[in-house]
């Protein structure tokens, strides 16, 4: 587990929490009343509960919103004994990246995804990439804002951006969704036009139509370049290239063909097996 652990109350507003976050480079914080645990804030909340919530929540600039109206409350929670297979499964079972530990009461840490992923038994697989890897969702890099943040919360699941020609241009995850967001959100957006290849052909003559006049498409917010790693690889060494690079994912590559993409999440349900 992580100790001490950064921590926020429910009346502060989301604005510092989300500094706290970037500052220190951390995806939750458990909230606290009076000495006791009511919550959890996380970067997802952040970049998808607002829209959800009420609208006079969803004008107020987040310097203004309370940590309590996005947070999830009363979190799962462990003990110190909590077992590595226990953790895993507990993160898988309830899709959760983050697990609280309280003993007698008292928050003493919390263990993370990105934790977990430091332990010997994650380090002991003894798969490849192929073996545990799963299908990348993709969208187009001219694909709207709105189309993207509805796939991500239809499938909870980052997307992988491709060029016209099926080509790796980008990631999105939740920390580019929830950040761009919120950097943005005091101004407005310039819109642009967007012009898609209507047909690709090699040797010919590339034709493209207009499809829409949007504030913000999948490039404006997409990280590259991607980190990648080959299919065949083993996996012990996509784990250090996530853990040196600070990542949870890689794309799977065989040349320039996108083959599926690697996540934490599809190594730690290896451990809960």
């Amino acid at each position: 587990m992580t100790s001490p652990v950064y921590v926020v109350g429910p009346g502060e507003h989301v604005a510092y929490a989300r500094n706290l976050m970037l500052k220190h480079k951390i995806s939750r914080i458990p909230v606290m009343d009076a000495g006791t645990l009511v919550g959890i804030l996380t970067k997802k909340d952040i970049g998808y509960r607002l829209q959800q919530s009420e609208p006079v929540w969803r004008r107020r600039p987040i310097d203004k919103i309370p940590v309590s109206i996005l947070m999830t409350r009363d979190p799962l929670t462990i003990v110190p004994s909590t077992t590595i297979r226990e953790i895993a499964a507990l993160m898988i079972q309830w899709d959760i990246s983050g697990l609280p530990v309280v003993d007698a009461g008292e928050v003493e840490g919390i263990v993370t995804k990105s934790d977990f992923m430091k332990s010997a038994t994650i380090n002991s697989l003894s798969h490849t990439v192929a073996d545990v890897m799963e299908d990348a969702i993709t969208v187009s890099r001219y694909h709207s804002l709105d189309h993207v943040v509805d796939i991500m919360k239809e499938r909870n699941d980052k997307v992988v951006v491709v060029n016209n020609d099926g080509t790796l241009a980008g990631i999105i995850t939740e920390s580019n969704l929830a950040f761009y967001l919120y950097e943005t959100e005091k101004r407005e957006l310039p819109r642009k036009d967007v012009m898609m290849l209507r047909r690709g052909e090699s040797g010919g003559k590339k034709e493209y139509r207009h499809v829409i006049e949007m504030a913000a498409v999948a490039e404006d917010l997409m990280s590259r370049p991607v980190i990648t790693v080959d299919v065949n690889a083993k996996l012990k060494d996509a784990i250090e290239i996530m853990q040196t690079n600070h990542i949870n994912s890689v794309v799977a590559m065989e040349g320039n063909e996108i083959k599926g993409i690697l996540k934490r999440d599809d190594i730690i349900r290896e451990v809960a097996k």
